[in-house]
C-alpha cells in the first residue's frame, strides 16, 4: 500500500476519533531525512484550519489537512496544524543537509537444489522511484533505476555483501543488462545479519546509503487448510504481538477474530486456523499466551498446552512431561543467543512454562523438566510457614544460560504483595536470590523485559507504571516524567500499558492501549511523552522490521493488517527539542563487531574505543563486567584535544595468566577458569537522544568447539583411493600379540597416507584451524603414536641430544605409570612433565630416544631399513599451557623401497653351498696339481741329448 492508499485508510479508521497529525517521507527508511526529501503531512480531525510552518519550507497547499512540504534549508523546522477551537502540538522536524541520497534495493530468490540464495542488487532514488520499489514489491528496476544504476557502474560502483557476525564478503557478477548485480550466497542460519555495501562513488554530490538487512535460512509459514476454524483472543482484547527472538521479521499476531503469521514482516501471510473437534467454541476464542517456534506454535488455551505445526495439532501432556491444566504462562527468550559456552553436559533450554506452584523449563521436541516448586522457594527464600507463595513469572535474561524467576508472596489477610527475583543458571544449576523487593497491590500483574546489558538490568511493568532496576540492581525506581508524573495511564486519558519494546541501541518504548507512547533509554530513570502518532480508535502493535527498526501494524476486520514504519528517533529528537536532553558527546566508536568472542590459553582480545566530545565535559568510557572473574585486563588510555574537541582513545586487552603445567589437578584448575563473562563498554554520560547506550558482548574462556589441528599435507577431502586391507607382523607390536593382525584402512576416516622412500625422515607440521579456516602453526609441543600398536619406528634425537637435564617422559613409561586408562588419555597436558628442569623429573638413561616434537626443532621420525609398511598416527598437543581443547589429529604414512631381507636359512644354506663349492674347488685343484707334479718326477723334466748312428 503507497503512503497515499495508507492515509487514506488511518484517516477512515480514525474518522471518529480524537485530532492528531503526522508525516511521511517516499521511503520507508527515514535516515535520509533531508532537503531532499519530499515531505508528506495530513491532519486528523474535524475543522482543520491552516499549516504553521518555517518560512524555508514550501507547502503546496497551506490550507489542506493532507499535502507536501519541502524543507530547502537543514535545520530543525517548527510545524504544526491549527483547528477551530483547539490548539494542536507542534513537531519540530530536524531536516539534514545530507550527501547520502540513493539506497540499495534487493531481492532474495532461494534456490533449494544448492542451499543457495540469489540476491539481485540495484540502486533506486526514493523521490524518482516506482511505486513498486517504494513499496518494496518490484522484482526488477524501473527505469529511472535501471538508468541511475547504470551511470553509477559507469562511475566505478559496485557492491558487495559483507555478514556482520562472521565478516565474511560475497561479491556479485558485473553489471547484468538489467542493470543489476546478482550475488549468491548460501543460506544461513547463524549469520543472520548482512550489509549491501559499495564504493564511495558519487552522482550529482549524493552517495548511496549502507543497507543492513536480515537474510536467514528460509521459514515457512503454516499453511491454511479448508474448514478449519480461528483461534483466538478473548473479545475485546487488545492485540497480542510476538517474534522470533533471532528473526523478528518471522512474527505472529493475535487478535479476537483471528491469528495470522509471516516470515516478511508482514508484507504477506497467512492465518493459523485449527482442526474442528478438538477445542470448543469457547476454548478457541480463549487464548491467553503464546510462543513462536521455527517449526510450530504454542498456544496456552484455559491453562493447557496446545502445539500447532504444519501437520498436527495437539494438545501437551504428562507424556511431555508438563502438566495438563493450570497453567498461567509461556516464555521464550527474547534476545538471540547465536553462540554460547556450556560447561556442563546439559542442554540449553528453549522456553519456559509455569504454574503458580511449579516452573519447567523446555527443551527440543517440547520436552519439559521441572525445576523448582513453591515449596522449595519458601525455604529458600526462609518465608514463614503460613506465607503463600505464587510464581508471578520467568524471563530470560540477556546471558544466553540465565533466567530470572519473579515470584510474591504474602501473609493472611494481606492487601499487599511482596515481590522477589532469583536469578537460575541452567549451567551450574545455582539459584541467586537478588537484592530485588517490590510492594504492590493484589491485583497488580507484572511483566519483565531484560535489557540489552551485561548486567542483570530489567524494566518491569503493570497496567499503570514502569519500574527499573539498573546497574545489577543497585539503581531501582519507577519511571517519572519532567512533571514526576509516573502513572503513564493519567497522562493517556486512563489506557492501560499495552506492549513495552526494547533493542539493542538501548531504547525502551513504551506503548498504551490508545496508541499514546512513551520513551526512554536504559540506565536513564525519566521517561517522555511521545507526538501522537496513531488515533485511539485503530487497533495496533509494534514489531521490528529486517533492519531492526521499529513498525507499526495496524488491524481492523475489514482492511486486515496494513503496516507502516514509524519514525522512532525523528520522533525522540522533536518531542526533546525544547528540554535540555541533548547527546553530551558526538561519537562513541569501537571495534566490537561480534557478540561472542572465544580467548583460549595463550590468547589475547583487544578492543579499541574511542569517544567524541565537547572540552570540559570529562566524559570517559566505562567498562563493566559480569560473571566469573576468569580474566583479567590492562588498558592503555590516550587524549587529544584539538579545536574545542576531546577525544579519549582507549586499547583494552583482556587475557587469562593462569598456568597450568605441572599443577595438582590439570581438570580441576580448567573448570575453574574456564566460564562466560559478559562484558560492556559505555559512555559514562548518555541521554535519550543518544544513538546507542552501550556496547555489550560475550567473552568464552574456554574451548572453542570449532577449533581443530591438522596435520600440513593430510586432508579427508580429494582422496581418489579406496578402502584396503594390511597386516601387521606380530614382531612390530607394541603389546606382542601371539598372531599377526589384519587391519581394515578407511580412507574417510584416516584420510589418504603419504608416501614415503624407507631413508627418508618425517617431521609433521601441525597447523590450527577454527572455523573461519586457517589460523596459524602450532609451535607447542606435540607428540604421536601409531594407534594400532606399531612400534618399529623411531626418533632421530635422542634425550640428551635434546637438552635434557632429566629423563624425558616416553610412551611407554607413560602406558606403564597409567596402566587402567585408554592409550589416547595416558599422556596428554594434564600429566606432561619437561625434561629441561632440575626440579622436575629424575636422572635416567639418556641415550633414549626423545619422542617429544615441536614445529622448531630437529627431531624427525624414523623408518625401519628392513621392511616397509603403513603406520595411522594420532597426534596429540601437549602443552598444558596451549588449549582449553583436546587437540589431536590423525595421519598416515606409507613407506616403500627398502628390499626385503632374506630368511635365515636361505643364508646359512647359500654360505653351506658356497664353502662346499669352494673347499671341492681346492680338493679338486689339489689332486690336479699332484697329477702334474707326479708326471714330472718320473718324467725328467729335461731328456739327455742321444748320439747319431753313422751308417
Amino acid at each position: 500500500m503507497s503512503v497515499r492508499e495508507l492515509m487514506v485508510l488511518l484517516w477512515w479508521l480514525s474518522s471518529s476519533g480524537s485530532a492528531l497529525w503526522r508525516y511521511y517521507i517516499n521511503s520507508s527508511d527515514y535516515s535520509i531525512f533531508s532537503t531532499r526529501s519530499s515531505i508528506e503531512i495530513e491532519y486528523e480531525g474535524p475543522s482543520f484550519s491552516i499549516w504553521r510552518l518555517s518560512r524555508t519550507c514550501k507547502i503546496q497547499s497551506l490550507r489542506s489537512p493532507r499535502t507536501k512540504l519541502h524543507c530547502t534549508a537543514p535545520g530543525v523546522h517548527s510545524l504544526r496544524p491549527e483547528a477551530k477551537n483547539r490548539t494542536e502540538e507542534s513537531r519540530n522536524l530536524n531536516v539534514d543537509k545530507s550527501h547520502i541520497c540513493f539506497m540499495w534495493y534487493y531481492t532474495v530468490e532461494d534456490v533449494y537444489e544448492n542451499l543457495t540464495q540469489t540476491v539481485t542488487i540495484w540502486v533506486y532514488d526514493p523521490e524518482s522511484s516506482s511505486k513498486e520499489e517504494l513499496q518494496w514489491t518490484a522484482t526488477r528496476p524501473s527505469q529511472n533505476s535501471r538508468i541511475l544504476t547504470k551511470l553509477l557502474n559507469t562511475l566505478g560502483q559496485h557492491p558487495y555483501i559483507h555478514t556482520l557476525m562472521k565478516k565474511k564478503v560475497y561479491v556479485p557478477g558485473a553489471l547484468t543488462a538489467d542493470g543489476t548485480w546478482v550475488v549468491n550466497l548460501p543460506m544461513s542460519s547463524d549469520d543472520l545479519m548482512k550489509e549491501i555495501r559499495g564504493n564511495k562513488v558519487a552522482f550529482q554530490d549524493c552517495f548511496i546509503s549502507n543497507l543492513a538487512f536480515l537474510l536467514t535460512f528460509p521459514l515457512i509459514t503454516i499453511a491454511e487448510t479448508p474448514g478449519d476454524l480461528p483461534l483466538t483472543l478473548p473479545q475485546g482484547s487488545p492485540l497480542m504481538s510476538t517474534w522470533s527472538s533471532c528473526i523478528p521479521t518471522f512474527a505472529l499476531l493475535l487478535t479476537d477474530t483471528e491469528t495470522f503469521q509471516t516470515n516478511n514482516s508482514f508484507r504477506t501471510w497467512t492465518r493459523i486456523r485449527v482442526p474442528p473437534g478438538i477445542l470448543s467454541d469457547a476454548q478457541r476464542h480463549n487464548v491467553s499466551d503464546v510462543a513462536l517456534f521455527n517449526n510450530g506454535i504454542m498456544f496456552l488455551i484455559n491453562g493447557a498446552i496446545y502445539l500447532k505445526t504444519k501437520r498436527t495439532f495437539e494438545k501437551l501432556d504428562s507424556n511431555q512431561g508438563v502438566p495438563e491444566t493450570e497453567i498461567i504462562g509461556i516464555q521464550r527468550r527474547r534476545w538471540c543467543p547465536v553462540r554460547y559456552l556450556f560447561k556442563s553436559s546439559r542442554k540449553k533450554s528453549l522456553f519456559a512454562i509455569w504454574t503458580k506452584s511449579e516452573f519447567y523449563l523446555g527443551y527440543s521436541e517440547f520436552r519439559f523438566v521441572k525445576i523448582m516448586d513453591s515449596a522449595r522457594l519458601k525455604a529458600a527464600l526462609k518465608l514463614d510457614p503460613a506465607d503463600t507463595v505464587v510464581i508471578q513469572s520467568v524471563e530470560y535474561t540477556w546471558h544466553p544460560l540465565e533466567l530470572a524467576l519473579i515470584l510474591h508472596h504474602y501473609p493472611p489477610s494481606a492487601t499487599t504483595k511482596h515481590t522477589r527475583m532469583l536469578l537460575y543458571n541452567e549451567d551450574s544449576t545455582e539459584w541467586t536470590i537478588q537484592d530485588f523487593q517490590l510492594d504492590l497491590p493484589m491485583s497488580s500483574n507484572l511483566v519483565a523485559h531484560f535489557l540489552y546489558s551485561a548486567l542483570p538490568d530489567l524494566i518491569l511493568w503493570d497496567a499503570h507504571r514502569v519500574y527499573y532496576y539498573y546497574k545489577n540492581f543497585t539503581i531501582s525506581g519507577t519511571m517519572k516524567t519532567k512533571e514526576r508524573e509516573e502513572n503513564l495511564s493519567s497522562l493517556s486519558d486512563g489506557s492501560k500499558i499495552h506492549n513495552v519494546i526494547v533493542d539493542r541501541f538501548g531504547s525502551i518504548l513504551v506503548k498504551m492501549e490508545n496508541n499514546v507512547m512513551f520513551f526512554s533509554k536504559t540506565d536513564i530513570t525519566n521517561i517522555i511523552k511521545l507526538h501522537l502518532w496513531a488515533n485511539s480508535t485503530i487497533k495496533s502493535a509494534l514489531y521490528f522490521n529486517r533492519s531492526a527498526k521499529v513498525y507499526l501494524l495496524y488491524f481492523s476486520e475489514i482492511y486486515l493488517m496494513q503496516r507502516q514504519e514509524y519514525p522512532l528517533f525523528l520522533e525522540i529528537e522533536s518531542s526533546v527539542y525544547k528540554s535540555d536532553d541533548r547527546c553530551p558527546y558526538l561519537a562513541f566508536q569501537h571495534n566490537i563487531f561480534s557478540d561472542f568472542y572465544f580467548i583460549d590459553k595463550g590468547e589475547t582480545l583487544t578492543i579499541w574505543t574511542q569517544i567524541v566530545y565537547k572540552e570540559n565535559l570529562g566524559l570517559s568510557v566505562i567498562i563493566e563486567h559480569y560473571g566469573p572473574n576468569i580474566l583479567t585486563w590492562t588498558q592503555d588510555l590516550s587524549y587529544e584535544i584539538a579545536s574545542g574537541l576531546c577525544t579519549k582513545t582507549m586499547y583494552t586487552t583482556f587475557s587469562q595468566t593462569t598456568n597450568y603445567e605441572l599443577v595438582k589437578d590439570y581438570f580441576k584448575l580448567e573448570d575453574k577458569n574456564t566460564g562466560l563473562m559478559l562484558v560492556q563498554f559505555r559512555p559514562s554520560e548518555f541521554s535519550k537522544t543518544c544513538p546507542m547506550a552501550k556496547q555489550v558482548f560475550e567473552i568464552a574462556v574456554g574451548c572453542d568447539a570449532n577449533k581443530h589441528i591438522q596435520v600440513r599435507g593430510f586432508n579427508r577431502t580429494g582422496c581418489h583411493r579406496r578402502d584396503f586391507s594390511y597386516v601387521i607382523d606380530k614382531e612390530y607390536l607394541r603389546d606382542s600379540p601371539p598372531e599377526n593382525v589384519k587391519i581394515r584402512y578407511d580412507v574417510g576416516k584416516y584420510g589418504c597416507p603419504q608416501r614415503l622412500e624407507f631413508d627418508e625422515p618425517f617431521h609433521p607440521i601441525i597447523e590450527l584451524y577454527d572455523e573461519n579456516g586457517f589460523v596459524k602453526i602450532v609451535e607447542a609441543n606435540f607428540i604421536v603414536w601409531e594407534i594400532h600398536g606399531r612400534n618399529d619406528y623411531t626418533f632421530n634425537y635422542t634425550m640428551k641430544q635434546s637438552g635434557c637435564i632429566n629423563e624425558a617422559q616416553t610412551l611407554k613409561s607413560m602406558i606403564e605409570e597409567n596402566k587402567d586408562l585408554p592409550l589416547d588419555d595416558v599422556w596428554g597436558p594434564q600429566n606432561y612433565k619437561t625434561c629441561f628442569s632440575y626440579a622436575v623429573g629424575k636422572p635416567g638413561d639418556l641415550n633414549q630416544p626423545y619422542e617429544i616434537l615441536n614445529h622448531s626443532n630437529k627431531n624427525h621420525l624414523l623408518w625401519p631399513m628392513d621392511h616397509s609398511g603403513m603406520y595411522v598416527f594420532r597426534v596429540k598437543i601437549l602443552d598444558p599451557n596451549f588449549s582449553f581443547c583436546n587437540l589431536t589429529s590423525i595421519f598416515a604414512i606409507e613407506t616403500f623401497g627398502v628390499i626385503p631381507s632374506p630368511s635365515v636359512y636361505l643364508v646359512v644354506a647359500f654360505l653351506f653351498v658356497l664353502m662346499l663349492t669352494f673347499i671341492s674347488i681346492l680338493v679338486l685343484s689339489y689332486f690336479w696339481y699332484t697329477k702334474i707334479y707326479r708326471q714330472f718326477i718320473f718324467e725328467p723334466l729335461h731328456k739327455p741329448p742321444t748320439k747319431l748312428k753313422k751308417n
